[in-house]
């Protein structure tokens, strides 16, 4: 992994050992728990300024899910990249901090795992802030972006992904409506300088469901039954959502606020997947104020 700049990210490493793999996270502050999940192709390092801005009133920790940011980076013959992986994962790090009530923040592949866990632990969760991500099956108004087709189901993608880093840097500029900075651009894409570095953004990738057939597939219509169920019905909601978000788009937060209508929404008409990148002036206020 490349060095980062120490002024974007300067969080102390603590790591959980699992299964003989190591699985950073941070930990930063004290007070109320708050947990940060990130998605794909991203890390720890996408909730830098949100913790920077929280830990001094709460405790934050983000980890790095397997084959991401500064955790280990295992073939598949030591580690399954699959989505329940994911939710034990993160279950184990809550157990292991004794972590008994939490605030969630979840983003991208990082709300489906987060939602997950939270349905099935709803007294565990005090609130959840959720930005362009899902937690349910493919809405029906949508497609899966042909971009996204390519790295789940060609040898081209695959080979794009892992040998030319596209997913990850090409993410850097498709998923904001703002130019990034240089040093955060090669922050987000630090972890994956390498084809066996770069694992985890293919896997993940692969693992989206689309049918039964799919290993995800169980678990994410499982969420969204105990959505739908109203298991989530009592824990406060808020959804940042950037409108320009060509993967989850509108459709993915309409059908949020049909299973979540208690939510307190705000839209970003200019902002695209990175929307903490995008809107991080706006958003620190809504979430500093949701979480307080």
């Amino acid at each position: 992994m490349r060095a980062v700049d120490p002024t974007l990210y300067p969080f102390a490493p603590h790591y959980l050992e699992r299964d003989g793999l190591k699985l950073h996270y941070v930990d930063e502050g004290d007070g109320p728990p708050v947990v940060f999940v990130h998605g794909n192709p991203t890390w720890s390092f996408y909730w830098r300024e949100p913790i920077k801005a929280l830990s001094a009133s709460h405790r934050c920790v983000a980890l790095d899910h397997i084959g991401c940011g500064k955790s280990d980076k295992p073939g598949d013959d030591r580690y399954t990249y699959t989505l329940q992986r994911r939710v034990d994962d993160l279950a184990a790090l809550i157990e292991h901090l004794g972590l008994q009530t939490v605030d969630l923040v979840a983003h991208d592949w990082g709300g489906m795992i987060a939602s997950a866990w939270a349905v099935a632990h709803p007294e565990r969760v005090r609130r959840l802030v959720l930005m362009n991500t899902g937690a349910f099956t493919m809405p029906t108004a949508k497609t899966l972006p042909r971009s996204l087709w390519l790295a789940r189901d060609t040898a081209l993608g695959a080979l794009l992904v892992r040998g030319f880093n596209a997913f990850s840097a090409g993410a850097t500029r498709m998923a904001v409506k703002k130019p990034l900075a240089k040093a955060v651009r090669d922050g987000l894409t630090a972890p994956y300088d390498s084809w066996a570095d770069r694992i985890a953004t293919l896997r993940f990738v692969q693992d989206i469901p689309l049918s039964p057939k799919d290993p995800a597939y169980a678990v994410v219509a499982a969420c969204e039954q105990a959505l739908t169920e109203g298991r989530l019905a009592d824990v406060p909601v808020l959804l940042l959502w950037g409108m320009q978000d060509f993967v989850f788009d509108h459709t993915f937060l309409d059908r949020f606020i049909e299973l979540l209508p208690h939510a307190e929404v705000h839209r970003f008409e200019a902002a695209g997947h990175y929307i903490m990148e995008d809107e991080r002036d706006a958003l620190l206020p809504l979430m500093l104020n949701f979480l307080r």
